[in-house]
């Protein structure tokens, strides 16, 4: 049986952890290299999907020419804050994932539970996907890195940029980097647990 994690760890991972936007003063000026990146991967692929179907794809875009394609995708208003971030993270959805359910999911035929069935394709690319990008912000938050997940872009211009040629479409990004808590604002009300909850 596993134990709770600590005050500590839950406060890095929730509690005290918090979205870093605003200007371009949200990010310090602290590379994150590309074997945080690698580790950061390595943990989100662990969390579960449905049929360990698997359909995020990652852009993690650092250099200076990605850079510029990402800041013609964005939205006016989220340009200053992305731009200052030594990475974002694009994560996309595979329209194709079911293609590697016989890898993924070798126990059935999964393949055919979703080729040809567009609807079910969406639905289960999209939920899964964005669970995958909501484990990324997790898994980036217990190495220690600071994250500003957004959706503020325009997914056609994002999708040509970076995804063009593949079935891969844009979910939504998350800039990464560590954050500077001297720009941060109050932290926004929560429901509370009678007004979101209940037990059946």
């Amino acid at each position: 049986m596993n134990s709770p994690l600590n005050a500590a760890a839950l406060d890095q991972l929730f509690l005290q952890a918090r979205t870093f936007r605003g200007s371009s003063q949200a990010w310090l000026d602290t590379p994150v290299s590309n074997a945080q990146l690698g580790q950061l991967y390595e943990l989100m692929r662990m969390a579960p999907t449905s049929a360990n179907c698997s359909p995020a794809r990652i852009v993690f875009v650092r250099s200076d020419e990605a850079r510029a394609k990402l800041r013609d995708a964005l939205d006016a208003g989220n340009v200053d804050q992305t731009m200052a971030a030594p990475v974002t993270a694009i994560i996309g959805q595979d329209m194709e994932f079911y293609e590697h359910l016989p890898q993924l999911f070798p126990y059935a035929d999964a393949r055919s539970w979703f080729a040809g069935k567009p609807a079910a394709i969406e639905d289960a690319a999209f939920r899964n996907a964005s669970l995958q990008g909501a484990y990324l912000i997790l898994a980036a938050r217990a190495l220690g890195l600071d994250c500003g997940p957004m959706s503020g872009f325009d997914k056609d211009k994002m999708d040509a940029a970076f995804f063009a040629g593949t079935p891969v479409k844009s979910n939504f990004i998350c800039s990464l980097g560590y954050g500077n808590r001297d720009t941060l604002t109050p932290r926004g009300p929560r429901l509370d647990f009678d007004q979101a909850c209940r037990i059946a």
